[in-house]
């Protein structure tokens, strides 16, 4: 039986985000959680992969489009969810690329889906 490369790699990078994600704690692993789920139900083309350790998504060359860091990790206040310089959310002179998190509201949740919509448009 054939191994499908793309389904392999699809698979080895849905365990690295879990597990990156189940050694979370507190918020940080509630947010994690809905993050992922949103991410891959708002672009379900975007590859997850880890990227120096977070979880991230990356588009079919493998370039990480956006990713999330969780608090803990350097004993930061709040998560933050950022996009690579790939991501086509362009707008103007100067925008952001790094966002703050500190809950998933339905409002903030249609905003990190529109995003990452537009980051692979």
């Amino acid at each position: 039986m054939a191994t499908n490369k793309k389904t392999d790699k699809r698979a080895e990078g849905q365990a690295a985000i879990t597990a990156a994600i189940d050694a979370m704690t507190g918020k940080d692993k509630e947010l994690g959680q809905k993050l992922h789920a949103l991410i891959t139900a708002s672009v379900p083309d975007l590859m997850p992969k880890t990227w120096y350790g977070l979880p991230s998504y990356a588009n079919e060359d493998g370039k990480v489009v956006c990713f999330f860091r969780p608090a803990q990790r350097f004993g930061d206040r709040f998560m933050t969810f950022g996009f690579n310089d790939i991501a086509r959310i362009d707008d103007g002179d100067m925008w952001p690329l790094t966002f703050s998190l500190k809950e998933l509201t339905p409002e903030v949740e249609k905003q990190i889906a529109e995003l990452v919509k537009q980051a692979v448009s």
